[in-house]
């Protein structure tokens, strides 16, 4: 009796084994891709709000380099995307422009930028979206939160502990045809890396994160971002220096009223 006993239990074990890898083999690469970011998206639930300055700096292609100052402000919103408004503190001849992004789980984001010498704001077309901003190798469309409904989804390897996903915009207007993104899994989900392919689906930049610090337990904050662009050999680094979520920000800190505001 307790022969039978313990090999039923080993066979029961084995039975739940073969279940198992059933289960993990069905998982599709694209269903395992989705699954990848809803795990980032949701680590990252909670911040509410916050601020940082950022230091900007643009690198032409013989290497000579220019500097910008901003501050970015970022409304957590979990029925939609998330609110920001990026506003330049110098130098003189770009203080004053000011962006504000409503981020969109589904159909195109609402973007507005504010240009001071014309006391004007504009609405940026969504025919735009892929265009630079304020001279970067920043796209406006980068300036987007990260929403899971964005993409279509594809699991591409596991490599040096990263996962790499393939990501499709569903936007057809983007400028990029899919973006290779790494995350971490052992540190939150957190991004490390994120390749963009242009419409002829070349390699156009490379977004590499860096100098990552844990704020309140919980939200993972990289200090610099990297982008190269590797059909024009030009380079934009943003340094964030340290995060304030205990902003409180609300709605009303991202209108358009506060968007010219901002730039005033």
């Amino acid at each position: 009796m307790n022969f039978f006993k313990k090999n039923h239990k080993h066979s029961t074990n084995f039975l739940i084994a073969l279940a198992f890898i059933g289960f993990t083999h069905a998982q599709t690469p694209e269903e395992r891709g989705l699954e990848i970011a809803k795990a980032a998206e949701q680590a990252d639930l909670g911040f509410m709000s916050s601020t940082v300055e950022l230091k900007m700096t643009l690198k032409n292609k013989n290497g000579q380099t220019s500097e910008r100052s901003l501050t970015t402000k970022t409304l957590e919103l979990t029925e939609d995307g998330d609110k920001s408004l990026i506003v330049f503190n110098s130098p003189k001849d770009v203080k004053g422009t000011s962006t504000l992004t409503f981020t969109h789980k589904v159909g195109s984001d609402d973007q507005w930028l504010y240009l001071p010498s014309i006391k004007r704001v504009k609405r940026i077309s969504s025919n735009n979206k892929s265009g630079p901003f304020v001279g970067s190798e920043f796209a406006y469309e980068d300036l987007s939160s990260q929403e899971v409904e964005k993409y279509t989804y594809k699991f591409i390897e596991e490599k040096d502990g990263l996962l790499i996903v393939e990501q499709d915009p569903v936007d057809p207007k983007s400028g990029y045809t899919r973006r290779l993104v790494s995350y971490n899994k052992d540190k939150g989900y957190r991004i490390e890396k994120v390749e963009f392919y242009d419409r002829k689906n070349a390699l156009l930049k490379t977004l590499t994160y860096s100098g990552y610090k844990l704020y309140k337990n919980k939200f993972w904050r990289a200090a610099v971002f990297n982008m190269v662009n590797h059909q024009s050999n030009k380079e934009t680094q943003l340094e964030f220096n340290d995060y304030n979520f205990d902003a409180n920000l609300s709605d009303d800190d991202f209108t358009q009223v506060a968007l010219k505001r901002a730039g005033n």
